[in-house]
C-alpha cells in the first residue's frame, strides 16, 4: 500500500524544495513583503469580534501576509468563508508546523477580511497538536468544525468537532474526545490515514463524513453531527486515492474530488448516490506549483463554480510546507464533468450576481508554474 511521504515526521523525508527554502531565507518573509507593497490594513469591528481587512492581492495567491494551507469554503448568506490551516515553519525548515486554523470572509472573492483564528489545537484537550485539514458545515443554525490532528493518547492522526453559533466562531469543542482515531481504521497500516474530514448533508438530511489516507472512508452522521450513525465503510472505484476527499453537488450529481498520486494531482468521480457507486472520471487539476500536496475546496458563488486550492508559489520563501490559498475559475461540460481547471497567477474577478458563466474562448494567458 502506498505512503504519502509528505505525511511523515522527519524533516529529511521531503529534500524537495529545500534548496529554494534556503535561498529564501535570505529574502523578506511574507508578512514583511505585504507591507511593503500593501496599504496597512483596516481595522473593523463587529459585534461579535474583531477583524481586519486584508489588502487585495491582484491574483493568486490571494493571502500573502500569512502561510495559508488546505482550504475548506462555507458558502452562507451571500459571504464565503474561507478556512485554512496556518503553516508557521520558519525558512529553510521543511517541515509541518500548524497550530491553529485560520478564518477569512468575503462577499465578491477578491475583497477579504482575516477574522480571530476561531480555533486552535488547544481547543481540543485530548489532541497534541497538529492543525491538519479541516472543513466547517451548518446545520440548524449552529456550525460544526471537522479537523483532523494528532491524538494525545491514541497513536496517531484523529478527527474531532467543534462546535460554535457563528460562522466566525469562537468554536469550542462538541465532544470533548475525538470523533475517529486510529485505532477505529486498521485496514490502513499508518498512523496517519484518519485525517481530511469533508462532511455533506443530502436531500434527505442525512449527513455523512468522508475522509482518508490511501483509504478513503465515509460513514453516516446521527442529527447532532457529533456522532457517527453506523459503521466506518470504504469508498470503492477511486483511482490513485492518496488524500484530501472533498464533496460537493451540481447539478444532481455528486462529486467526489481528491489527491491524486504523489506528488499531487487533483482528480474526481461522479455518482447519482454518496454512498456510490462512483465513478473516476479523470483528472480535475496538475501538481500545483512548487507544493507536493494539493488540497480543494469546490463551491458554487454567486452564479460561478470555483476551485479553491494551495500551491506554495509565494516567492519569499513558498514551499510544500509553506503553502497559500488560491483560487480559479471551475467549469462543467455538458454532461456533468469537470473540465481541467487552469491555474492561474491572474486568479478571479469580483463575482457579482449572474446566469451560471461558460467556458471563456481563451484560457489565461498567464498559468501558475507547475511543479
Amino acid at each position: 500500500m502506498k505512503v504519502n511521504p509528505s505525511r511523515t515526521t522527519n524533516p529529511s523525508a521531503s529534500t524537495i524544495g529545500l534548496a529554494a527554502g534556503l535561498l529564501a531565507a535570505t529574502l523578506a518573509s511574507p508578512a514583511a513583503l505585504a507591507q511593503q507593497t500593501a496599504p496597512k490594513p483596516t481595522e473593523q469591528k463587529t459585534t461579535e469580534q474583531k477583524a481586519t481587512a486584508l489588502p487585495v492581492t491582484g491574483g493568486n495567491p490571494i493571502f500573502t501576509h500569512k502561510y495559508t494551507a488546505d482550504p475548506s469554503a462555507l458558502v452562507k448568506d451571500g459571504t464565503v468563508y474561507i478556512y485554512a490551516g496556518h503553516d508557521e515553519a520558519p525558512a529553510p525548515q521543511e517541515r509541518y508546523v500548524m497550530h491553529e486554523w485560520l478564518c477569512f470572509s468575503s462577499q465578491d472573492m477578491v475583497h477579504w477580511t482575516e477574522h480571530p483564528s476561531p480555533l486552535n489545537v488547544k481547543d481540543f484537550a485530548w489532541a497534541k497538536d497538529d492543525a491538519w485539514a479541516s472543513q466547517v458545515i451548518e446545520r440548524n443554525g449552529k456550525y460544526y468544525w471537522y479537523a483532523a490532528v494528532e491524538h494525545g493518547t491514541i497513536k496517531g492522526k484523529a478527527i474531532g468537532v467543534a462546535v460554535s453559533d457563528s460562522p466566525t466562531g469562537p468554536f469550542k469543542d462538541a465532544r470533548g474526545s475525538a470523533l475517529i482515531t486510529n485505532d477505529m481504521t486498521t485496514e490502513a497500516k499508518i498512523s496517519w490515514d484518519d485525517i481530511d474530514p469533508t462532511v455533506y448533508i443530502d436531500g434527505n438530511n442525512q449527513a455523512y463524513l468522508f475522509w482518508g489516507n490511501t483509504i478513503c472512508y465515509y460513514a453516516k452522521l446521527k442529527p447532532n453531527m457529533t456522532e457517527l450513525d453506523g459503521p466506518i465503510k470504504k469508498v470503492e472505484g477511486l483511482k490513485n486515492f492518496t488524500e484530501a476527499p472533498w464533496i460537493h453537488k451540481h447539478n444532481g450529481w455528486y462529486y467526489l474530488s481528491y489527491a491524486y498520486q504523489f506528488p499531487e494531482k487533483m482528480a474526481y468521480a461522479m455518482s447519482r448516490t454518496l454512498e456510490g457507486p462512483w465513478e473516476y472520471k479523470g483528472i480535475l487539476n496538475e501538481i500545483a506549483g512548487n507544493s507536493n500536496t494539493n488540497h480543494q475546496a469546490i463551491i458554487d458563488f454567486k452564479g460561478q463554480s470555483y476551485l479553491i486550492y494551495h500551491n506554495g508559489a509565494i516567492p519569499t520563501a513558498g514551499s510544500s510546507y509553506r503553502r497559500s490559498v488560491c483560487i480559479d475559475y471551475l467549469y462543467y461540460n455538458k454532461d456533468g464533468t469537470m473540465k481541467r481547471v487552469v491555474m492561474t497567477s491572474e486568479g478571479v474577478k469580483p463575482a457579482q450576481q449572474a446566469a451560471p458563466a461558460t467556458t471563456p474562448k481563451q484560457k489565461p494567458a498567464s498559468a501558475v508554474r507547475r511543479g
